[in-house]
């Protein structure tokens, strides 16, 4: 059983993290600063949330009153619906409830609700918390969950990371309010990149670069890069590129970023790429100049450019338009590359059709210490994904 259920952590690596309360706090307190009845009056959807461990529910439930909400409402997956399958034994907070069910522990999820003070002190908040078993498992993508969506204002939770473009495709399908977290790769998914250029979805407040932490269950393998057991035992694990995913508005999302001109990055950027050229590089396959670091946007140039997909985290809708992606199926490329050579870093040599998924660079010579793609006799490189925007205004 042990070596079972490492294959299913393994396998489902992604999907069973827990938010710290403090990134949580951090963000919410954003959506406040920008408008202090944001949850004032709403009813509050958590799915895929884990009440008895997650801190969305502890924090909702916590500023009930606070924020003024008008319900919370949790869910909670089924242990045999989760992919990884460690947390077996129902808890305390489940054994000693009445309503508890042995035969239904394992294969029924559960709703946790907010809405009244049960406990009779005149205040509302988590020990007023009530819970049942669903008719289900606590899939998402059930009835019963599905109909709670429909009640709920604004749905906020970590969905399983597997899930995401589902999760996000069931929160659009209902045109309801949503603070979600995801990766960042996630702005590249057909299915995510259309919210994002028509300004109906964007990148939240508070979480911009680096990693954040997620403590994880008790017999999760400990393999990934950062990870760290608290003195009360408790495992936690970094995760990169993770990001706050939003259609509530908050204040940073209107601050312009404060750039040079062009001349000037080329003259005095902190970046070797961009210092001391001659001029920005094109793409050969768009009309588009490669831009490839967010402060190294020139103030002054009035055509496309193709920008990293952080920038979305700085991304300010009264400054820059957001075109497309370089990405085949958003964009239209002005041309179609035959049949090429990769040249990886060691030297290997392969024939592909890679050159047709992104924005590229035609060089004069070998590219160094990178890989490369050779077209009848000439040099080119694919750059990562990136956004394609313009200027407002210019």
């Amino acid at each position: 059983m042990a070596n079972s259920n490492l294959k299913e952590a393994k396998a489902a690596k992604n999907d069973e993290f827990y938010t710290q309360f403090h990134d949580i706090e951090v963000e919410m307190n954003a959506y406040l600063e920008y408008d202090p009845n944001v949850f004032s009056g709403k009813t509050v959807l958590l799915p895929c949330d884990d009440p008895e461990w997650s801190n969305f529910t502890r924090y909702f439930a916590a500023k009930f009153d606070e924020l003024g909400l008008k319900k919370l409402i949790s869910t909670s997956y089924a242990p045999d619906a989760k992919k990884m399958r460690l947390l077996s034994e129902p808890t305390l907070f489940e054994t000693d409830a009445p309503q508890f069910d042995p035969s239904k522990a394992q294969t029924k999820g559960k709703i946790f609700i907010l809405d009244k003070d049960l406990s009779g002190d005149g205040r509302i908040n988590i020990d007023d918390l009530h819970w049942e078993y669903l008719n289900g498992d606590g899939d998402f993508r059930s009835k019963e969950v599905s109909e709670l969506r429909d009640e709920a204002d604004i749905i906020i939770t970590n969905p399983p990371f597997s899930l995401f473009r589902e999760f996000l495709a069931w929160i659009v399908s209902a045109n309801k309010k949503f603070i979600i977290i995801g990766n960042m790769n996630a702005v590249t998914y057909k299915e995510t990149f259309p919210l994002i250029k028509e300004n109906k979805m964007w990148m939240g407040y508070s979480i911009h670069s680096g990693d954040r932490e997620f403590e994880v269950p008790d017999e999760y393998p400990l393999n990934a890069a950062g990870w760290r057991i608290d003195e009360n035992g408790r495992k936690f694990i970094r995760v990169k590129g993770v990001r706050w995913f939003t259609n509530i508005d908050h204040g940073r999302r209107h601050e312009p970023l404060p750039l040079m001109t062009m001349a000037d990055n080329l003259r005095f950027s902190r970046h070797k790429e961009i210092k001391g050229k001659v001029s920005y590089d094109h793409y050969d396959n768009y009309d588009a100049i490669e831009v490839p670091f967010t402060d190294a946007i020139p103030s002054d140039y009035d055509g496309v450019m193709g920008v990293p997909i952080s920038f979305l985290d700085k991304y300010c809708p009264e400054q820059f338009e957001i075109l497309g992606i370089t990405k085949t199926w958003f964009g239209s490329a002005s041309k179609i590359y035959p049949e090429q050579i990769q040249v990886d870093r060691q030297g290997k040599k392969s024939k592909v059709t890679k050159l047709n998924d992104g924005a590229v660079l035609l060089h004069p010579q070998i590219p160094q210490n990178e890989t490369y793609y050779i077209v009848d006799r000439k040099y080119y490189t694919q750059v990562y994904a990136r956004v394609l925007i313009k200027h407002i205004g210019l």
